[in-house]
């Protein structure tokens, strides 16, 4: 059965492949899983069919036959979980790339998401360039521990899995900061995520939604 997944009809990143949904689909790539996008408007995610999907009006979300799911981390985890590619079969190496799924969402991107939320929201504040240093700061402190972790190893634990996913998707959020000028090692695991074939289609198929409602609009 072919899952449904949801995303914006015109993401506010620009086709940079930042949204959440993006995860989902390198997910399914990754495990050669066909899948429908059903794209919507912030109005629509605000309407009773997507809530009762998500109850926070947000994307993604994931269907298949009688099963809904909303969290991209959520989404992901079941993907991985049923299907071979993306978590290893050892089950002390399946649970230490569930906990990178988990050290990516819940450790490393809350403070990526804060300081990009304050420069979406606050640039233009006096207390901005004050405030700016200290969530600096914060990501900095998460990027040296990831950095040292990470060494000169290609995947954060052996092969390539769910929790490299995530973790490159959750780092590109910093990709135009300048922060991982400082962070070769980051930069270079990134590039790697970006390099492989699944990530190229599940980009190439955001960036064609954005391409899209760009020339229609």
């Amino acid at each position: 059965m072919t899952a449904t997944i949801t995303g914006f009809a015109q993401s506010p990143d620009r086709g940079r492949g930042l949204a959440r949904d993006m995860r989902v689909r390198w997910a399914l790539e990754e495990v050669g899983q066909p899948y429908a996008v059903r794209l919507l408007s912030f109005k629509a995610m605000r309407q009773p069919a997507h809530l009762a999907l998500h109850p926070f009006a947000q994307i993604p979300t994931y269907e298949e036959g009688d099963l809904a799911l909303f969290e991209s981390g959520a989404i992901v985890l079941h993907i991985a979980e049923n299907h071979a590619g993306l978590l290893p079969t050892d089950a002390n190496a399946r649970a230490r790339a569930i906990m990178w799924m988990f050290a990516a969402i819940g450790t490393v991107e809350p403070a990526i998401v804060e300081r990009s939320a304050a420069y979406l929201m606050e640039r233009d504040k006096p207390w901005y360039a004050e405030r700016l240093p200290m969530l600096d700061g914060r990501v900095r402190a998460q990027l040296d521990r990831l950095s040292h972790h990470l060494g000169d190893a290609e995947w954060l634990d052996g092969a390539f899995s769910a929790g490299d996913l995530m973790m490159v998707h959750v780092l590109r959020r910093l990709e135009s900061s300048g922060l991982l000028e400082d962070y070769a090692k980051l930069a270079a695991y990134i590039a790697r995520g970006e390099a492989r074939p699944a990530y190229k289609r599940a980009f190439a198929d955001q960036l064609a939604v954005f391409t899209a409602a760009t020339a229609g609009g």
